[in-house]
């Protein structure tokens, strides 16, 4: 019985080691990737540098990172899979609509998920000598926007319409690249673009004879943000204390959303999206300090939604694993994947409705240019079939 009793007792010490030293494997990362980012010079390409050189260096991965001015710079080579990763900002919810550049029918509705996103706060940093103190004073201001950059853009008329401004109101300037507006800045060509706090960009003009200054928005303007988030919502309040030219003593009123998000989509395997995930947070101390706002790659404040997309399932299951998946997690998890699948089946209904109404007019003699009537044929259809 003694014997018995102690062949039981080692067995299941022998069970408790195995499944410890399985839950201490190092995670099985890929021996090359590459993702994709914002500009050199943007805090999403410190980040993903910060990341992947953490990963290197713990895990000998090589990444390579690919900078790209404009969404569909950094999202087309995640399409063809030459980019296995997008080190993205909220082009993730126009692609996944199906709206602006997304439109096109080249396109449509994209299946991204989220790995993960790091909450951070964003504005319109402006030239300090220019003599803007609200978004109201923006009327007349040189503004920037990117071609083919709709998560800058929607972000422009946003902060406009919160001043009770447009587009029309202001002299909008359009660059090829993101990186271009700091230059512009630089030279007194630019007045005003939209970034996040803590890039090296808003630090070089903080730094320069013309300085810097975010116009704010005040929680308690009701009009304001109601116009703002008719626009743009997913957005919320945001006091920022961290970047150029704010401090714990001199804060802004901003606005939060989730930038860089890491994305991929929905077709990654599972267990390399988990690895992936594990290895971020396991190599944390390594890039924490990349910039002022890596700390908030922390899992445990960048591994749950809401974001622009839905999470991996990969990532779900590291966040299960660690305790940090909640109910209200799942249910905003189901609520965007049931809307995606919505959005999703919208779009294949347009396109058969489509190339009906294109076939009848075809056969009364007409012409339908399917790339100048798609867009408002696809405007119109989203009113029909997701109201």
């Amino acid at each position: 019985m003694r014997r018995t009793v102690l062949k039981t007792a080692i067995g299941a010490l022998a069970a408790t080691g195995l499944a410890t030293a399985a839950l201490a494997e190092d995670p099985k990362l890929p021996r090359s990737m590459v993702w994709s980012a914002y500009d050199l010079g943007s805090s999403g390409y410190a980040e993903a540098s910060g990341i992947a050189n953490a990963l290197q260096k713990k895990y000998k991965t090589r990444i390579r990172i690919v900078p790209a001015g404009t969404s569909i710079g950094r999202l087309l080579p995640m399409t063809t899979g030459k980019v296995s990763y997008g080190y993205l900002a909220n082009e993730v919810f126009f692609a996944a609509e199906g709206l602006y550049d997304f439109a096109d029918q080249s396109w449509g509705p994209q299946d991204l998920r989220i790995v993960l996103g790091r909450p951070a706060s964003n504005g319109l940093a402006c030239a300090g000598d220019v003599g803007i103190t609200d978004v109201a004073s923006l009327k007349g201001k040189r503004i920037g926007m990117v071609k083919a950059n709709p998560s800058v853009n929607v972000k422009v008329e946003a902060i406009l319409a919160f001043g009770g401004l447009t587009t029309d109101d202001v002299e909008i300037q359009t660059f090829g690249s993101y990186n271009a507006q700091k230059d512009a800045i630089l030279a007194n060509q630019l007045d005003c673009f939209v970034t996040v706090t803590t890039s090296a960009n808003v630090r070089q003009i903080e730094a320069s004879p013309r300085g810097i200054y975010w116009p704010e928005y005040p929680p308690e303007n009701k009009e304001g943000w109601a116009r703002m988030l008719k626009i743009m919502s997913f957005v919320a309040p945001f006091t920022e204390t961290v970047g150029a030219g704010i401090s714990k003593e001199n804060p802004r009123q901003l606005y939060s959303y989730r930038y860089p998000m890491i994305t991929t989509y929905a077709r990654t395997p599972a267990d390399e999206v988990y690895n992936l995930v594990k290895a971020i947070d396991e190599s944390f101390d390594l890039y924490k300090d990349t910039t002022g706002s890596s700390k908030n790659w922390a899992v445990a404040r960048s591994i749950l939604p809401p974001a622009d997309a839905p999470w991996h399932d990969g990532a779900i299951r590291y966040a299960k694993e660690k305790g940090l998946w909640t109910e209200e997690a799942q249910k905003w998890q189901d609520e965007r994947l049931a809307r995606l699948q919505r959005v999703q089946e919208a779009w294949d209904k347009a396109v058969d409705d489509f190339n009906t109404m294109r076939a009848e007019e075809k056969a009364k003699g007409n012409k339908v240019d399917a790339k100048t009537a798609w867009p408002d044929f696809w405007a119109e259809a989203r009113k029909k079939y997701l109201d």
